[in-house]
């Protein structure tokens, strides 16, 4: 599917959001990895050492830790137990470093740029190791990444990947029962887990936007996720709802990440109550399955909503949109729309 993700859009944002989210996930570290390649963008040398870029990997990774302890498939890890004995207090800081520098990198590195078996054709970095000096040398596709409209998104999209791969793995819920909601007020999205406790795990905008690639939805301008800026989006439902009592005939929860999409926000108010044109609806379908492929909760909870297969989930969006129809809803597009990227 990532392959899928980059069809027709070989761009570096696309080549960069497939990494952080279709990206094998063993560990959390390539999260940790990808916002310290986000930061290194801003330094005047492209040459850093493992040692340089040490404390800011193990940063994140102990923050994280202090919120869920699971951040790796494997049953041992001498990094990540030393991080947990950080935490506990039991070693200093400059012991982490060199544990760090020493164990923190050996299969991230590597792995990083490695999507669907093959690397990434336009590669961020490259390594250089020598004997003991270890170093990561920026390319220039990276600080091209920089220049681009999109690139303010990507450290909460990252972030935003990272809370969702830790919460599926450390929550231990049987997929068949995850459901993750959103809060249409707070703008976020949650869990409820054992004795209905809610578990906020992260905003809604960071986690819908990268399987958007950035763009609104209906007319693929560029949108913002950032509060305060210009061009910050809005959280839209492509089903109305005007017409959820309807749909909910049919067992069909309009509140569904299965129906939230990202849309500019003039966009959103020129729709209003009106439903998409029928050709939106398969690029909802699409967008659906960009998740379901990512392999944790926003695509477990597509399927429990949507169907088990592609098939069923194609028929579940028709019957949805054919109760639109009925309820003689006016059907609307965008007046200005740019060549579609999904």
């Amino acid at each position: 599917m990532s392959l899928n993700f980059q069809e027709n859009d070989p761009s570096l944002e696309s080549q960069w959001r497939a990494i952080i989210l279709f990206g094998k996930n063993s560990a959390t570290y390539k999260f940790a990895f990808g916002k310290i390649l986000l930061k290194l963008v801003s330094k005047e040398t492209n040459t850093f050492s493992l040692k340089d870029i040490s404390s800011l990997f193990v940063d994140s990774i102990l923050e994280h830790l202090k919120r869920n302890d699971k951040q790796g498939n494997s049953n041992s890890s001498a990094f990540l137990n030393a991080c947990r004995k950080y935490n506990h207090g039991d070693i200093d800081y400059d012991n982490l470093l060199n544990i760090t520098e020493k164990y923190g990198f050996v299969n991230v590195v590597d792995a990083f740029q490695n999507v669907n078996g093959g690397i990434i054709a336009n590669k961020f970095y490259e390594k250089d190791y020598n004997g003991t000096n270890k170093n990561i040398v920026v390319r220039d596709e990276l600080l091209k990444l920089k220049e681009s409209i999109q690139f303010t998104n990507f450290n909460e999209e990252v972030e935003a990947r990272w809370n969702l791969v830790e919460t599926a793995w450390n929550l231990k819920i049987n997929p068949d029962l995850l459901e993750v909601k959103i809060d249409n007020d707070l703008q976020t999205l949650f869990i409820e887990s054992d004795f209905m406790r809610r578990k906020d795990i992260s905003s809604a905008k960071a986690s819908l936007n990268g399987y958007q690639k950035g763009k609104c939805f209906y007319s693929f301008q560029d949108i913002s996720i950032k509060s305060g800026d210009e061009n910050l989006c809005t959280v839209d439902h492509f089903f109305p709802h005007v017409h959820k009592i309807r749909i909910n005939e049919s067992g069909a929860n309009v509140n569904g990440v299965w129906n939230l999409v990202l849309s500019d926000k003039f966009v959103n108010l020129s729709k209003s109550s009106k439903i998409p044109e029928l050709k939106y609806l398969e690029r909802l379908f699409t967008r659906n399955e960009f998740y379901i492929a990512s392999k944790h909760p926003l695509g477990e909870t597509i399927v429990n909503q949507t169907g088990k297969t592609s098939l069923d989930r194609k028929r579940f969006l028709q019957k949805q949109y054919n109760l639109s129809v009925n309820l003689s809803l006016q059907k609307w597009k965008p007046l200005v729309e740019f060549a579609p990227l999904f």
